[in-house]
């Protein structure tokens, strides 16, 4: 372990790495869900890669690329230096705004489920512009949280220009339409801003508005009025809007503590809709239980408190502002999804990071994944021991001045006086001893030519 010196002078540990470092949790963390997420695709994808491609792996080979292809990103990002990455805050913004435009205004978008987000590449692979967005708006806000970072105790240059990005971005990915999306930008921001400190009387404002601007979307739009109101009471409608909360629910239901078994799953036979992709928890929790339900949401907890961990313990700001986006930006799409599957928020589309089928989201989000590991390699301990050595010396130096202004007790009578011992193990010298110790040391120190002649004999 090495010591290097903080803001204010004392020493500051950096782990290297060691069994305490968070890296490790982390890693441990995105492989677990990896693993998981690899094996429940196959599962969950089976039936529907047979009907539609003939071949039950059809969407697993997919997939497995995909998160082969993540992990070298991954493992890449998190052995270059996180302050690099502010360079590509803006111009990664750029890509991902024209992206936003390209979708919406050339014919060649690929359209799926009533929304238009990809763009078609040779005509094998698809990207969707509004993953990057996310990863843009993270890069972006950390790098200009950091210039301003004497200027944010005005409400001006704290929200200048973050949330008017962010406006423009939630715009065009909501024109696609894609609310689940927009609803993850807004996210992203507050949580920006909630790292940077802003007041909690103007998070709550941006909060009510945001919340007021929701449900504006949601009403403005016939299909979305439905599922909410699905959402609010599935049971109204079971073969329309409710269709898919009943399903999911239904699934998680039969899987009871254990499950049915990996793989005996009923509902993925074309029961749950996009059973491979938003609704892979409701599998999980038909085919491992309760428990394998609750594995994933620890799995979730343990990545959160890694994420806060390495914000806190960043070495500067723009590490602090960017580890805390991606953990928001991670942490809150998983909630999102999982609320949805459950019941306890309206379906809007997002997938479960790092465990559903997907490819342009599975790139970005362990490219991200990476940069939090690398601010992870870099984070900085407190040293204990300098703090536990000055109260120490605090304490004794206290000591040493009540008892300065005592006198010394003199020695009974025929008795030798007493010696004491100080807690390092020396001896405090009575007055007596301490003048003779001095003469001593005054003889010593004159020389031999200062001595008294000897008197000659007569």
């Amino acid at each position: 372990m090495t010591t290097v010196a903080g803001r204010d002078g004392r020493g500051a540990a950096r782990p290297l790495l060691g069994a305490g470092s968070t890296y490790w949790l982390l890693l441990a963390v995105v492989c677990a869900l990896l693993i998981i997420g690899l094996v429940m695709v196959l599962s969950a994808s089976s039936v529907a890669a047979l009907a539609k491609q003939g071949d039950s792996y059809a969407y697993f080979k997919r997939q497995l690329l995909w998160v082969v292809g993540g992990v070298v990103v991954m493992l890449g990002a998190s052995r270059i230096d996180y302050r690099l990455w502010r360079r590509l805050g803006t111009p990664l913004l750029v890509a991902a705004t024209a992206g936003l435009v390209y979708v919406l205004a050339h014919p060649a978008a690929v359209s799926a489920y009533g929304s238009t987000r990809w763009i078609s590449i040779g005509g094998v692979l698809t990207v969707q512009p509004a993953e990057f967005a996310k990863l843009a708006l993270v890069l972006f806000s950390a790098n200009v949280l950091t210039r301003k970072a004497r200027l944010l105790g005005d409400v001006r240059h704290l929200l200048v220009p973050v949330l008017p990005l962010t406006m423009l971005l939630a715009a065009l990915v909501m024109l696609e339409p894609d609310l689940g999306t927009t609803l993850l930008l807004c996210a992203i921001s507050f949580g920006m801003l909630f790292v940077a400190g802003a007041p909690l009387l103007l998070l709550g404002g941006v909060g009510a508005l945001g919340l007021a601007g929701g449900m504006g979307l949601i009403m403005s739009a016939p299909y979305r009025r439905t599922r909410f109101f699905s959402f609010m009471d599935p049971a109204a409608d079971p073969q329309n809007g409710g269709y898919q909360f009943i399903q999911g629910r239904l699934a998680l239901g039969s899987g009871g503590l254990l499950g049915v078994g990996l793989g005996a799953g009923r509902q993925k036979w074309s029961y749950v809709p996009n059973a491979h992709t938003d609704f892979i928890f409701a599998i999980i929790g038909e085919e491992l239980g309760l428990l394998g339900t609750l594995s994933i949401l620890l799995l979730f907890v343990a990545f959160a408190y890694a994420g806060v961990r390495v914000a806190q313990r960043a070495p500067d700001p723009f590490g602090r502002y960017l580890a805390g986006g991606i953990t928001v930006w991670i942490v809150v799409q998983a909630l999102v999804n999982i609320g949805a599957v459950v019941g306890v928020l309206p379906i809007t589309g997002v997938p479960l990071p790092l465990v559903s089928f997907g490819g342009s989201s599975m790139l970005v989000l362990l490219a991200a994944t990476g940069m939090l590991l690398n601010v992870a390699r870099h984070e900085v301990w407190s040293v204990r021991a300098p703090v536990i050595a000055t109260t120490t010396t605090a304490a004794a130096d206290r000591r040493g001045r009540r008892t300065a202004g005592r006198a010394p007790s003199r020695p009974a009578r025929g008795r030798p006086a007493a010696v004491t011992t100080t807690r390092g193990g020396g001896h405090r010298q009575t007055p007596a001893q301490k003048a003779k110790a001095d003469a001593e040391r005054a003889r010593r120190t004159q020389g031999p030519t200062a001595r008294t002649p000897r008197k000659e004999p007569r």
